[in-house]
This record gives structure tokens, sequence and C-alpha cells, in this order.
């Protein structure tokens, strides 16, 4: 039996309305209308502004007061040097003390919120992403690897933490303290408030955007690469028992050594432009300093400035483009943001290959179900060839039906299609009467589910991974699962019993355990309509042929399509039926409903699935 086909990487949707994964991302896929995916990036935080707005506020408060103090300082020195009466400098004493320590309590709630803020939106939009991912699985899923699906879901959603920290917060208080040392500048000597204005904007703008542009190209390459190395880490972590069987680890070493190197060089480019953006904003102080004290040492004088004035202005040119040098850093991050924002609007924009009905009829929760199969027809891709052309086959409520056929014959296709992880171009399939394209597919796998033949084991214990299926289920009803299953007895001779951890997809288990342990699952969903694919794969003649034996008594009365290469051990199936080119046909003196449930059948030979 192999693992069901799926289709290739889906093409560019046409334009519309995209699929509704959520209430933010739902947006035109068409690229000439679509916003960019940074701006949807920032759309899909924005329920959280309530959070992080206050964190803004601090992180320019904190500037803020470190620029206040710094000049307040400057000009109580100053002033000081003339040797006042101590009430003319009394305020400013106070002054100082007050955003000294204000500028640390604000340090700190700015810690403090941004971090609890990015962090709640980073968690509420990685769920976003999970959610969006779900209903391409597991048809969809194979357009993207397992590592590059694990960087988008992981690096690429913590890219939106550093939007907000490393981006956002910064932007933010250096445009607010640009602008307060503009503005009293201006109030101070009208011409050098202005030559410093002119400066801060063009160091503000100009030297990101020129990061940006020069990084961007890097941080693509470094995001697909990181991708690949993610991917080719995941493969050779799998592969690595066959890699030293083939003596194949000096190549696979070198790939990853290949891909490393990509992204140590697109490192070092952009950190060469960030530190040369760096020393660019370095000497654009010093001639704002240069040209204000220049102009503020003429106007002293000219007898029109002050000396205190001259002291505050050279500090306040100084330190408000102190608050400037994050951009270019900030600038860099962009580039990388934004590399990320397109890896996930790629994956919001894949169309899932099943799609609900604008409004879903509804199943049956409970109770045996008939499912009537006419003429189904499954492609994998459009325009490809029929895996499944013309099949017919009928489900009694209560009837047990064993599905046999050769391997590539589309017998897990078949049951993809029941379930609605793969689409049906043709034909009819029926649940309680009703059309199974007419129902939500999450109702659809509520009322048919089971064992299929890529289930999977979580990194957990045996109990756990059973109460998958059934979350309430009792202990007694755990042992019965486990018993039907032939699985009790090991489970129980166990040190740790239950609570075994079982290792990433059942990986301290046996094939035959693992196989075991999903079919108790699937016996423990009990649902009106159980599939089972393959529930005896691994496991020895005798062991197989006793556990079918044990599977057909323990689903007698209830709707059951089992999936199986096995012959024996069948007896007590209400029909046995065999897929043979397109058509579901009766396996003769096997089960006396077999005639029953097939029909006339046709179609043209069926590909390999």
């Amino acid at each position: 039996m192999t693992d069901v086909p799926v289709p290739h990487p889906a093409p560019a949707p046409a334009p519309g309305p995209a699929r509704k994964a959520d209430g933010v991302m739902a947006l035109p896929v068409a690229a000439a209308r679509a916003p960019r995916p940074t701006v949807r990036l920032l759309r899909h935080l924005l329920p959280y502004r309530r959070v992080l707005l206050p964190a803004a506020l601090a992180a320019a408060g904190t500037e803020l007061a470190g620029a206040a103090l710094t000049a307040t300082a400057a000009w109580l020195i100053t002033r000081a040097a003339e040797q006042p009466p101590l009430a003319s400098v009394s305020l400013a004493i106070v002054a100082v003390r007050a955003l000294a320590l204000g500028r640390g309590v604000l340090r700190y709630a700015d810690r403090l919120l941004g971090h609890d803020g990015v962090l709640r939106a980073v968690a509420g939009f990685r769920t976003r992403v999970y959610e969006a991912l779900v209903p391409l699985a597991p048809a969809g899923t194979p357009a993207f690897r397992d590592g590059d699906l694990l960087t988008r879901l992981v690096d690429d959603v913590d890219a939106a933490q550093d939007l907000l920290l490393r981006i956002l917060l910064p932007a933010t208080a250096a445009c607010a303290v640009a602008a307060a040392a503009t503005g009293t500048a201006l109030v101070l000597l009208p011409g050098a408030g202005l030559l410093l204005g002119v400066l801060l904007a063009g160091t503000g703008l100009l030297v990101p955007a020129a990061v940006l542009g020069l990084s961007r190209r890097a941080g693509r390459t470094e995001k697909a690469a990181r991708a690949e190395l993610a991917a080719l880490t995941l493969d050779l972590t799998r592969g690595a028992a066959d890699l030293a069987a083939y003596g194949a680890q000096d190549h696979a070493q070198e790939r990853l050594h290949q891909v490393s190197a990509r992204i140590a060089a697109c490192e070092r480019r952009k950190a060469a432009t960030t530190s040369a953006a760096a020393a660019v904003v370095l000497l654009l102080q010093g001639a704002a300093t240069a040209g204000v004290v220049a102009l503020g040492l003429r106007a002293h004088a000219a007898g029109t400035l002050p000396a205190v004035h001259l002291t505050v202005l050279a500090v306040l040119a100084l330190v408000s483009f102190e608050a400037l040098a994050p951009l270019p850093a900030a600038a860099r991050r962009l580039g990388d943001v934004r590399a990320s924002a397109r890896r996930l609007a790629a994956l919001f924009d894949t169309p899932p290959p099943v799609t609900d009905p604008p409004a879903p009829v509804p199943l049956p929760a409970a109770g045996p179900l008939g499912v009537e199969i006419t003429g189904l027809r499954v492609r994998h891709r459009p325009g490809g060839p029929p895996a499944l052309d013309g099949v017919d086959l009928r489900l009694p409520p209560g009837h047990r039906v064993v599905l046999v056929g050769a391997s590539g014959s589309g017998k897990s296709t078949l049951l993809a299609a029941l379930m609605r992880f793969v689409p049906y171009e043709a034909g009819s399939v029926r649940l309680g009467g009703r059309e199974l394209r007419a129902c939500a597919a999450a109702d659809v796998r509520r009322v048919i589910t089971g064992m299929t033949q890529d289930a999977h084991l979580f990194h957990t214990t045996i109990r756990a991974n059973l109460l998958l299926a059934r979350p309430g289920a009792t202990d007694a009803e755990l042992r019965e699962a486990a018993r039907r299953a032939r699985l009790l007895e090991w489970i129980e001779a166990l040190p740790a019993g239950w609570d075994t951890l079982v290792g990433g997809d059942g990986a301290t288990l046996s094939g035959g355990q693992r196989r075991r342990l999903l079919l108790a699952r699937a016996l423990l969903a009990d649902p009106p309509v159980l599939v089972l694919d393959e529930p005896t794969e691994g496991l020895d003649p005798a062991t197989a042929a006793a556990v079918l034996a044990d599977v057909l008594d323990a689903t007698r009365g209830r709707t059951t399509l089992l999936v199986t290469h096995e012959r024996a051990g069948l007896a007590a199936a209400d029909a046995v039926v065999t897929l043979d080119r397109g058509r579901v046909v009766p396996v003769p003196g096997a089960g006396s409903g077999a005639a029953a449930v097939t029909g006339a059948g046709g179609g043209r030979p069926p590909h390999a699935s």
C-alpha cells in the first residue's frame, strides 16, 4: 500500500477572493491588487494595538527623557559656571533628577510592555498561521518541504517580533526625538534648527533606505537558504542510517556545507552594509554638530544667542543622532522581515485542496451511516491522469467491507476522498443520504475517521496518544481499545505502563507495536463510519490474521471500510471486494454481501497512487 499521492505545487490562483484563513488575511490573491506582504503582516498585528501602543509610547518617552536629561544637564552646567543665585537653577536641578528617574522607569516600562505585547501578538499570529496550514494537510503540504514548513511556522513568524521590537519601536522613538530636537533648535536658533532638521530627516530616511535596498537581495537569499538548511537537516536526521549504509555521508555533508556557506556570505554582506551605514550616521552626526555649533557661535558673537543656549544646541545635535543610530540595523532587519512576510503570504495564498460550501449541510453525529460511491473520479493534479475513475461502492449501514488491491491501485486515494482530504472531480459520494461535497470537511472527518496509512504518533505517552481520539475516555475504555488491538498485555508489562513515552512518531516502538497503537486509537475514536488503512502492516502473518479477526469482531454492527493486503482472517467480514483497473469487484466466496456493495463500475485503468 502506498501513500496517498498528492498534488504538485498548486499554480497561482486566479484573481478573486482568497480563502478566508482568518478574518484578516482573506484578501484578493491577484498580485496587482493584493497588499504588500509586510502590510498584510501588520494587519495581523492590529488586534494587539492596544497592548503595543503603550509600549511604543514608553519607548519614545525613554528616548525623549534621555535627550531632555542631557540637554538640561548641559544647560545646568553652563549656567552654574556663571555662578547665578541657587534659586535660578533649582528648577533645573529638580528636572535633572526627575528626568533621570523617569528615564529608568520608562525604560523598564518599555521593556516590559514591549515584550509582553510582542509575545502576545506573535503567539496569536503563530496560531493563525497554523490554522491556515491545517486545511492544506495532507494533500496540500507537499508543495512545501517539511523543513521549509517548520521554518515558516517558527522563524518567519518570529519575524513579526523583529518588526515590532527592532523596527517599529526604534523608528517611533527616533521620530519623536528628531521632532523634539528640531523643534527646540528652531526655537533657540531657527537657522540651526533648520540645518538640524534637514540632516536628521536625511539621515533617518536616506541611510535606512540605502541599507534596505542593498540588503534586500541578501535577505531573500538568506531566507531561502535557511529554509533549505532546515529541510536538509531534517532529511539528514531522518535518513542518517541510510546515508551511512550507502556511504553517502560525505555528499550530504557537502550539500550542508554549501548551504551554510551561502548563509554566511549573506550575513557578511548585510553586516558590511550595516557597518558602513553606521559609519555614515556618525559622520553626519559630526557634520550636524559642527554646523550647529558654527551657526551658534556666529549668533553668540552677534549677541543674539546666550552661551547656555549654544551649549544646549550642541548637545541636542549629538543626542538626537544617537536616537537614529539603531535605524540602519532596523532597515537591515526590515529586509529580512519582508522576505519572511512574502513566504508567509505564499503559505496563506496556497489554496486548500478541499473547500467548504457556503452553506454546509449538517451531518448526523451518531448511529450507523451508509456510504454510497457512484462513478468516482479523482485526479492528483489538473489535467493529469485519473488515479480513480468510475469507482462504484456501497457501504450499507452497519456493514464491514474489506477492500483489497495491489499497491498503487488507489485504495488510499479512495479513503482520502472519503475523508475529504482530496477533492473528486466527478461522481458522487453520499454519506447518510447527503452529498459529501455539500458538507463541511471538519464535519465529515468527525463522522468518517480512523487510521490512515501515514497516521502520526506524538512524542508523548501512550495514554496521551490514545486520548487524542477521545479526550474524555475512561481507563476502562482505554484498556478495551488496547485489548482489541492486541496491545494490552504489552502496555501493562512496561515499567511505566500507560505513561511510557513513545518517541517522535513512535520512534521507540517496533513497526508492529506502532501500527497496533494507531489501531487502538482508531477503535477508541468509535466514529459512525470507521476507516482503517493497512491496520496490520508490519505484523507477522499469524498476528495480522488474529488482529483482523479482532477488528472485524469489534466493529460488528458499525459501518467499517478496511483496506488491507491480507486475505486471511477476513471470514467475518460482511463483504470483501477488490479495487482493480478502476472497478470495485467482489472477491468470490469472501463475504456473503460482496455483490450487494459493488456497482457495475467501468472506467479506465487507474494510475498509481
